[in-house]
């Protein structure tokens, strides 16, 4: 399968020293959590499904590096990394993939449901093609209340054959919704490629029975990505509806944990680690701008890996949810007048 080429540093970034910076940092901290979930899923403290983000970082922490107060995000099963990039706790977040209380959603939604109204976080949803129906519906919201507020919704290369993503479609530019929907094409639907699934592999051209515009974005660049959510926030917060972004992005793992990935090569994976990844593109950026040497980013990694560490530890030893939590936050109780 062909593959784009390695990104080259920008001459002139579109992003502050500060700004790529934290960009960097918010990267590799969702790249060690991910190491680390991994680890905890091997040793058996997480249970049921675990989809990692390794390899697919730019997209998440490019696209809400421009996220707004009143915007919000959904997405599917493989979200801890856009729980992280919307500031979420990291020992929040890892204590919900170990079942625990102290957990963002008690030790009951686990690895593809947790949930964050303070972060504006939607959620991740099991069900393939969920986020877009759902998130349209966060989009008629906005457009409700004229909050001003954009939905970025996120799903992948397998769910935008869904059916309900084509009817979300329609709604949303029937009704101009402020909507930025995020097409996260890592070219493998669980396992099948793209080219096997997909009449049309252009992802970002769905939308053009419909009449939403699209555009085709290097997932694996982070200013990029910044760059074009950006554009896609302010044509949706301005009114004239919704728009596509296709993130050519790419997973190193499995599917799943318990997905072998025989249906591609070692050295597919390998040749786009040494060329495509996005951290070490943002590495080379900085050292090629003079923005931050080898010790500065050694220091970077050496503070995440112990926030990793400490958030790992809270996992494994704060307490599970009592039997009673059970019967809790399952029904609205209504307002007392």
């Amino acid at each position: 399968m062909a593959r784009a080429a390695k990104p080259k540093p920008k001459e002139s970034p579109s992003a502050s020293k500060d700004e790529v910076l934290t960009l960097y940092r918010s990267m590799l901290l969702i790249r060690r959590f991910e190491e680390r979930a991994g680890q905890l899923y091997g040793m058996g403290l997480i249970g049921g499904f675990c989809h990692l983000y390794i390899g697919e970082e730019a997209v998440a922490v490019g696209v809400q590096s421009i996220k707004q107060p009143q915007d919000q995000i959904i997405t599917g099963y493989r979200d801890h990394g856009h729980m992280l990039a919307a500031g979420m706790d990291p020992k929040s977040v890892m204590a919900e993939l170990t079942g625990r209380f102290a957990g963002a959603s008690k030790g009951k939604g686990g690895s593809m449901h947790m949930f964050s109204a303070e972060k504006q976080f939607y959620g991740g949803h099991g069900i393939v093609g969920a986020p877009a129906s759902i998130g349209t519906g966060l989009a008629l919201a906005n457009k409700y209340r004229d909050n001003k507020g954009v939905a970025f919704v996120y799903f992948g290369d397998g769910a935008s054959n869904q059916g309900q993503v084509n009817e979300s479609f329609n709604m949303a530019e029937l009704w101009s919704l402020p909507v930025v929907y995020l097409i996260e094409n890592n070219q493998y639907a669980m396992g099948t490629a793209i080219e096997r699934s997909s009449s049309e592999t252009h992802l970002y051209r769905r939308g053009a029975s419909f009449n939403i515009p699209g555009k085709e974005v290097d997932g694996m660049d982070v200013l990029a990505v910044r760059d074009a959510a950006a554009e896609a926030a302010e044509y949706a917060r301005s009114g004239k509806g919704p728009y596509i972004l296709e993130m050519k992005t790419y997973r190193y793992r499995g599917h799943s944990m318990s997905d072998p990935g025989k249906y591609r090569t070692r050295e597919e994976i390998d040749a786009v680690r040494k060329h495509r990844d996005p951290i070490e593109h943002v590495e080379e950026l900085l050292r090629s701008q003079g923005m931050a040497d080898d010790a500065a980013m050694k220091a970077i990694d050496a503070e995440v890996r112990r926030i990793v560490a400490d958030a790992a530890e809270f996992a494994r030893t704060t307490p599970e949810p009592e039997l009673g939590e059970l019967y809790t936050d399952v029904y609205l109780e209504p307002a007392t007048v």
